[in-house]
């Protein structure tokens, strides 16, 4: 069958997205997990982060589910979301103003020219300064749930850090079974801005971003360093984006991300 789709990207974050206001697809007989990992295979296929679905919603302006290359579904990504705002506003669905229905709940979406902020679901299920043994080597992490669950590490040198192998262990260490963790490496750069660095679960890889990952690296560095909102938040593909939260007492709320994103191309895929 052809699959038609779209590709769009934030802070580069790429994504497959495929319309399915109609439900059509599922009565084509599509196996969406076997799609993700067929068409996110860099080389092989359409290549991307993972695959976003959009569909009709009873709560919210519409539904977005979002599979990664391996498959897997999770209930919310950052990027991802602020991809499908983009999209939707650009097709004439919503306007600039809108309402997405996740696995992670309804979250609102702004649009204004290629910048998209998005309100993020409460944080939860933090904790600071725990240290876990990792390999032969003993690491002190912050765990965080900003949508997903996300682990947080401090460190001076980010460019030389060996993410991809010190992300890969995290993400599968026996704490965080069964559902495994994101991992986030940041740098604090001076008292607005810090660097980051994400293997993201499911990619089973470092990308270029993260949005629940920005998210989780900012709240833990007010946590423990105490920048305030906003901070600024240097991703690896190059691109900049916003955090902004408040503190009420201890708890923080109205968290919002922000940053560009843009349609890539529109395509089909011969998919058997």
């Amino acid at each position: 069958m052809n699959i038609n789709f779209s590709k769009a990207e934030a802070a580069g974050n790429d994504f497959i997205i495929l319309d399915n206001r109609s439900n059509k697809l599922f009565g084509a007989g599509l196996n969406f997990s076997d799609f993700a990992k067929y068409s996110c295979k860099r080389k092989y296929s359409v290549g991307a982060d993972g695959v976003l679905i959009l569909e009709k919603s009873d709560k919210a302006d519409m539904k977005m589910r979002i599979l990664n290359p391996d498959g897997s579904e999770v209930a919310m990504c950052g990027n991802g979301i602020r991809c499908s705002a983009y999209y939707a506003y650009q097709k004439g669905w919503c306007v600039s103003s809108m309402r997405i229905e996740t696995l992670s709940g309804i979250l609102e979406a702004n649009v204004s020219g290629n910048s998209v902020k998005i309100k993020m679901t409460l944080p939860k299920d933090i904790k600071l300064n725990q240290n876990l043994g990792v390999g032969k080597t003993i690491m002190n992490i912050h765990s965080i749930n900003t949508g997903v669950p996300h682990v947080v590490h401090f460190v001076e040198d980010l460019k030389n850090y060996p993410v991809k192998e010190s992300g890969k262990n995290l993400r599968h260490h026996k704490m965080f079974e069964p559902g495994g963790t994101n991992a986030d490496f940041v740098k604090v750069r001076d008292k607005s801005t810090i660097e980051v660095r994400t293997y993201e679960r499911g990619v089973e890889d470092e990308t270029l971003a993260c949005g629940t990952g920005v998210v989780a690296s900012s709240l833990i560095t007010h946590l423990i360093n105490g920048i305030e909102s906003p901070i600024k938040a240097l991703t690896k593909g190059g691109e900049v984006l916003k955090v902004y939260f408040k503190k009420e007492q201890k708890e923080i709320r109205d968290v919002y991300l922000e940053g560009d994103s843009r349609i890539a191309f529109e395509g089909g895929l011969d998919y058997v």
